[in-house]
């Protein structure tokens, strides 16, 4: 063998030993690796939890709740994290009850401030109210 070949093979093994590995594909299979699961319990409540191969981790816990005489809610909590298509992780924990589903996460969008002008107002307007004269 002449020394060019041998030296094209051995570029070829560093290519490819240095590439990443590649990605799943989408009909594979993901492995579970832990899943737990208490309930449910005669008082509603539950728990679960779990994580799989590809990084996901997830744990929710509810419970059934009286909000009034006639009418119950369940009231659950949890979180769940995994990492994006950029590699980014991502982490949402939540309260879902009465009030409806609370999410919390650093990559949830978020409303800008009021502007101190538009809260002075609103404070002047609170503490002014109109009077009615019939």
């Amino acid at each position: 063998m002449n020394t060019s070949t041998v030296a094209l093979l051995c570029v070829f093994a560093v290519v490819a030993f240095a590439a990443p590995p590649a990605r799943q594909s989408k009909d594979e299979p993901i492995a579970i690796l832990a899943y737990n699961f208490d309930g449910p319990y005669p008082d509603g409540s539950y728990s679960y939890s779990y994580s799989t191969g590809n990084g996901i981790q997830a744990q929710e816990q509810g419970q059934l709740a009286k909000i009034t005489n006639d009418e119950d809610a369940l009231r659950v909590q949890g979180s769940f994290s995994y990492v994006d298509a950029d590699g980014n992780p991502i982490a949402l924990s939540y309260v879902a009850d009465e009030n409806g589903f609370q999410p919390k996460g650093d990559h949830l969008p978020t409303p800008p401030p009021v502007p101190a002008d538009i809260l002075k107002a609103l404070e002047y307007i609170a503490a002014h109210p109109e009077e009615d004269n019939l």
